[in-house]
């Protein structure tokens, strides 16, 4: 039987062809994340746990970088004061799982893409359509980069200097094991999200929901946003906040431009 074009799809059509959306992700994601599980000894004790040893890779590079500056060893991190502890029957059970789904749907993000392109293309117009490839290269580079930016900056950065920091000498930081995996999970992911802004903003412009002269007048509280997080997550020395801070940036003010570039073809467009 044939496939229905748009125009003789009901809403009820619609909403199944999402489901289906949902399931094929959903076992695309399942399948990478037990092929994940075979390599589970490497992605625990090298990627997971990876930035609580002090020869992680950013720690090493900060160390250089403030050799190189001139700071001596004032960035350099000699110890982590912490260990990681479960407190729950269940928790590493349950964290073996959840990273493995975790590390599956990250993998697995280029054919999500194609799924939520196949659901949407209907309703472009044909030449539209043929810049499929593109947009799924794009948006899937965007966010690995994310992803990497959240691993190699976000979490060691948080890692150092919330486990670091001690109210008494009274207090010993024996981090929980669910949370330490959340703050990983939260950090990768977000940064993986907060990399596809230019593609929210391209298709929300598209859609004229929103207008390059709305993201200029927010880039002052965009600005103060990525300034607080950068202070929060990063201790208090000016070279970890510029590097988180500084890509966060570029990537809002991509954003404007998309927006603009955008907008300016659909003036032309209209008035062509």
């Amino acid at each position: 039987m044939a496939k229905k074009s748009l125009s003789e799809m009901s809403f009820l059509d619609h909403l199944e062809e999402l489901r289906w959306l949902l399931v094929r992700s959903t076992i695309a994601v399942v399948l990478l994340a037990v092929v994940v599980f075979f390599f589970s000894d490497f992605i625990f004790d090298q990627v997971v746990f990876g930035p609580t040893k002090v020869d992680f890779v950013t720690y090493r590079f900060f160390c250089e970088a403030s050799h190189y500056l001139g700071f001596a060893d004032t960035i350099c991190i000699e110890e982590l004061p912490f260990t990681i502890q479960n407190t729950s029957m269940e928790g590493q059970v349950n964290v073996f799982i959840w990273m493995g789904i975790t590390a599956g749907f990250i993998l697995g993000f280029p054919y999500i893409l194609w799924e939520l392109w196949r659901f949407i293309s209907p309703a472009l117009y044909e030449n539209e359509r043929k810049y499929a490839k593109v947009f799924i290269f794009t948006a899937s580079l965007l966010f690995f980069m994310g992803v990497l930016f959240g691993y190699f900056v976000i979490v060691p950065m948080s890692v150092n200097f919330l486990a670091s920091f001690s109210i008494s000498t009274v207090v010993k930081n024996d981090i929980n094991l669910d949370s330490y995996i959340g703050m990983v999970k939260t950090s990768v992911l977000a940064g993986g999200i907060f990399f596809e802004l230019p593609i929210i903003v391209y298709l929300l412009t598209k859609l004229g929901l929103i207008k390059p002269s709305f993201l200029q007048n927010t880039r002052r509280y965009a600005i103060i946003i990525v300034l607080i997080i950068s202070a929060i997550v990063t201790p208090p020395d000016v070279v970890s906040q510029i590097t988180v801070a500084v890509p966060m940036l570029l990537i809002y003010e991509m954003s404007i431009l998309i927006s603009r570039i955008v907008y300016k073809n659909q003036l032309k467009a209209q008035n062509g």
